[in-house]
């Protein structure tokens, strides 16, 4: 291991710590549920809309 990947790993290591204990790390987490949550609805809508889209499609004849 040289040197460059041995600060980048404790680089990593610290900015872990900081995110897990480091102010903001409460909104931090909150933050990162909403946008889960987000994206878990764009893709369950996506997914609704193209089944529609289809069903709609295949029906229209």
């Amino acid at each position: 291991m040289d040197i460059r990947e041995e600060y980048e790993a404790r680089i990593k290591k610290l900015e872990s710590f900081i995110e897990d204990k480091g102010f903001g790390s409460k909104q931090l987490k909150k933050a990162k549920k909403v946008q889960r949550s987000i994206n878990t609805v764009v893709f369950l809508g996506s997914l609704i809309t193209v089944a529609g889209l289809t069903i709609w499609a295949l029906n229209r004849d």
